[in-house]
């Protein structure tokens, strides 16, 4: 499978927990209850968003060059 690249931003919540989202990819959110947890979140949830896009047909945007 071909690597893609994106900007990922994690922020703290009014929860005390972690959002993370990719801006180029709207819909591609998730959060975690510790930073680590939101990384790792947000790793599977590019992984399946990217995936789900491909076996659509849809173009994957290129990302960060």
């Amino acid at each position: 499978m071909k690597t893609y690249t994106y900007r990922v931003i994690i922020e703290p919540d009014e929860r005390n927990t972690f959002h993370a989202y990719v801006p180029a990819l709207p819909g591609c959110h998730t959060w975690g209850e510790t930073l680590e947890k939101a990384r790792t979140n947000i790793r599977d949830a590019l992984d399946a968003y990217v995936r789900s896009m491909i076996a659509d047909g849809v173009d994957v945007p290129v990302g960060l060059s």
